[in-house]
């Protein structure tokens, strides 16, 4: 006699059947943490890029001056909160 797995989910502690809503609900909701977290990501990588201009206009202002911006444009920029566009 050969031993078959079975496949019912109630042989597997920690495994619940899906139902009918439940996939969808699911993915919606990894479509939105995902969103988040890459709203997230950009915000920190535009806070990390205006920390960079601010210190090079402190260190280096002549970097600034060599990429064609005006101190008063880069004062703007780093005055805009970390959520706005650059």
């Amino acid at each position: 006699m050969t031993d078959v797995p079975t496949l019912d989910p109630a042989t597997y502690p920690g495994v619940q059947p899906e139902t009918g809503g439940e996939p969808a609900a699911r993915s919606h909701g990894l479509f939105i943490l995902r969103g988040l977290q890459r709203l997230i990501a950009r915000s920190r990588a535009r806070d990390r890029f205006r920390s960079e201009i601010e210190r090079k206009l402190l260190d280096d202002p002549h970097l600034i001056d060599d990429v064609g911006l005006s101190r008063r444009q880069i004062q703007e920029e780093l005055a805009k909160p970390f959520w706005q566009v650059l």
